[in-house]
């Protein structure tokens, strides 16, 4: 394997870790919303999380691309802040893949926590848990598997990336050229072997975590 290749890979894997946790972070506190709510608003906001499920990449992409570009508004922000451009750098790959990632990872979370029920928020009610201490002492270990799903959904999909990252990160070696990108290079050179090396690995690493999925999520097991 080139070292092009172990590049690549471990890029991608520094992308998905750190989209991961910030889909974890941001989905969370959505997903809690989504599940809680009865607001007229419940149905946009859903929407707007579902939207990578339906639109090409290359949609995302292009106006991520003209939002983050010099006349966009995220641009002229960063730009104005000193911090230059997003697109084609590592930061903007992983602001493009926590939005397409997004419904993934806040799904399953919020299906976990509709799950609960009002029975056991209500106790801990009765009991004078804040809703803060609530939140935490009995949403979240309830809906744990919840979690587990959309962490390794998340994961998995931030990782077999193609489209939306080669639009805004393009094909810089060691900055933006994570592995699907590697197959891609690989494959237009004719280079059948590596190509070959990588795609395996890939199947293998898909299939590891669908079966770590359905193996160690018990909501899964129940389902099944």
């Amino acid at each position: 394997m080139e070292s092009a290749d172990l590049a690549a890979i471990w890029l991608t894997l520094k992308l998905a870790t750190t989209v991961t946790l910030l889909l974890l972070l941001i989905g969370t506190p959505i997903a809690w919303w989504l599940a809680r709510t009865s607001s007229l608003l419940k149905g946009v906001v859903g929407a707007v999380v579902a939207l990578p499920l339906v639109l090409p990449p290359t949609v995302i992409g292009f106006y991520l691309l003209i939002t983050m570009g010099p006349n966009g508004p995220i641009g002229e922000l960063t730009q104005s802040l000193g911090l230059g451009l997003l697109p084609f750098t590592f930061p903007g790959l992983v602001i493009a893949s926590v939005f397409y990632s997004l419904p993934f990872v806040v799904q399953p979370i919020q299906n976990a926590f509709e799950a609960i029920g009002e029975r056991p928020l209500e106790v801990a009610a009765t009991l004078r848990a804040s809703p803060w201490d609530t939140f935490w002492s009995v949403a979240v270990p309830l809906a744990r598997p919840g979690f587990l799903s959309g962490a390794i959904l998340g994961f998995a999909h931030t990782v077999g990336e193609f489209g939306i990252v080669l639009m805004i990160g393009g094909n810089i070696p060691e900055k933006t050229r994570v592995v699907s990108v590697q197959i891609y290079d690989h494959v237009e050179a004719l280079e059948y072997t590596q190509a070959h090396w990588l795609s395996g690995g890939m199947v293998l690493f898909s299939f590891v975590v669908l079966m770590a999925l359905y193996t160690f999520n018990p909501a899964r097991r129940k389902m099944a």
